[in-house]
């Protein structure tokens, strides 16, 4: 194990001002509205409905600190599309386009809005083609969405410095997102508008009814309306257990590199990239020149038997697995050395059978919101679900109803042990994630 490595800690809270731990619940209280999860999801409910219904009372408990989960344990990439959504029709490809370009925009102006504007930038973000079949059909679709006016433009392999691509999409519009740092800053403004935001506060019971009641170690909060923003802690509080499998992303980042080696990295000026492989490879330049990197293979993804959590990468387990991820970035950047890599971190992800997620409304009395299963893809999708929950909660349906994701059934996963069993077997195997669809 490397001694200087910092373990388990994502690089975006160096990133970002430390903030004030909020309070943990501490008895019985009473509220409009409950959100579980204090990650992208749980904050941007919050925000839209503290908005919206200034005068509801809205209490949001996070089991750890805002921002433990996913939204601040991510590679840093604000994206469009809904990930297992594809469709030819144009009107469609136009709509989930701007529907997820919303959830970027909104990204941007939650950043202004509260104070953190550095923790978002659009420099957009590239699709690497690994495969001279793959490079040509990507680049004929890059020609096909401008006809649409989507403003993809497709990169030679001569533009890019990526050992064994044969070109890539950009996409300006996308860019990076340190949501860890605006979370902090969300949850104060939250604060400040009376919203109560209670971390350490993990929860241990949910009562569904027409009045739900929510139970931690130190309170609980009854409310008329329950909000599901724990993505793939879910299954952990006895919901979606059947549709949703919680995996585990390994993680990597360097200390802050400087612009020489920037350049001869190659990045061609963008902020982010994925390849095209199944268990894709992904990686980010942060905003203090951090390279954050992910995936590349079954090495960096994982799932426990029954959903459980991971030893964190302090655990000797983890070393091969870790040094694995590592090799790959260095795969693609061979001119990167070692002993820059200064972080190893991992983070849960929620992951449906086809990709998609879910964001609706149910419980026996229609008053239990959610919104997870964003499978990686979440940064844009999450912070759009503060917009989707707020308007189901407020009974508008309408300007979500054609969406993939709205009121969406996840297929169903086989249980214990064949869910585990399975998940081994076939990616050992292929190499691949099992999905359907």
């Amino acid at each position: 194990m490397h001694a200087t490595i910092d373990q388990n800690h994502s690089p975006w809270i160096l990133e970002c001002a430390e903030g004030t731990p909020a309070t943990a619940l501490l008895g019985p209280c009473r509220a409009d509205v409950v959100v579980v999860g204090g990650g992208l999801t749980g904050l941007s409910t919050a925000w839209h409905l503290s908005e919206r219904f200034p005068e509801r009372r809205i209490v949001v408990l996070e089991a750890h600190a805002v921002g433990n989960g996913a939204s601040g344990r991510n590679g840093g990439q604000i994206l469009n599309w809904i990930n297992g959504a594809s469709d030819d029709d144009p009107e469609r490809i136009q709509r989930i386009h701007a529907v997820t370009r919303r959830g970027i925009d909104l990204g941007e102006s939650l950043a202004a809005a509260c104070g953190v504007k550095e923790a978002f930038s659009r420099e957009g973000c590239l699709e690497v083609y690994t495969s001279a079949k793959r490079a040509e059909h990507a680049a004929e679709r890059v020609e096909q969405l401008s006809k649409l006016d989507i403003p993809l433009e497709w990169i030679a392999a001569d533009r890019l410095g990526f050992k064994g691509a044969y070109g890539a999409v950009a996409d300006p519009l996308a860019g990076r997102l340190n949501s860890l740092a605006l979370l902090h800053a969300m949850k104060k403004v939250l604060l400040a508008r009376g919203v109560a935001v209670h971390e350490n506060s993990a929860v241990t019971r949910i009562d569904e009814g027409r009045e739900i009641r929510v139970s931690t170690h130190g309170g609980e909060v009854r409310a008329a309306t329950l909000v599901l923003a724990t993505n793939g802690y879910t299954p952990l509080l006895g919901r979606f257990r059947h549709g949703l499998l919680p995996m585990q992303a390994r993680n990597v980042a360097t200390e802050p590199l400087d612009e020489a080696l920037w350049n001869e990295l190659g990045w061609a000026g963008r902020l982010g990239f994925s390849d095209d492989f199944d268990r894709i490879a992904y990686g980010c330049r942060t905003a203090a020149g951090r390279v954050v990197f992910g995936g590349g293979g079954n090495f960096a993804y994982a799932y426990p038997y029954g959903g459980k959590l991971l030893p964190d990468a302090s655990d000797r387990r983890e070393e091969r697995y870790y040094t694995a991820v590592e090799a790959r970035l260095r795969h693609y950047f061979p001119g990167l050395p070692q002993r820059l890599i200064k972080h190893r971190w991992s983070g849960v992800l929620g992951v449906t059978l086809d990709r998609v997620c879910t964001m609706g409304i149910g419980g026996e009395h229609g008053n239990v919101l959610h919104a997870l299963g964003y499978s990686g893809h979440g940064l844009a999708l999450a912070l759009l679900a503060g917009c989707v929950l707020t308007d189901l909660y407020a009974d508008n349906h309408a300007p979500w109803r054609d969406l993939p994701f709205y009121q969406r059934r996840l297929l169903p996963i086989p249980p214990e042990p064949l869910r585990w069993t399975g998940y081994q077997v076939y990616t050992r195997l292929t190499g691949r994630s099992p999905r359907r669809g």
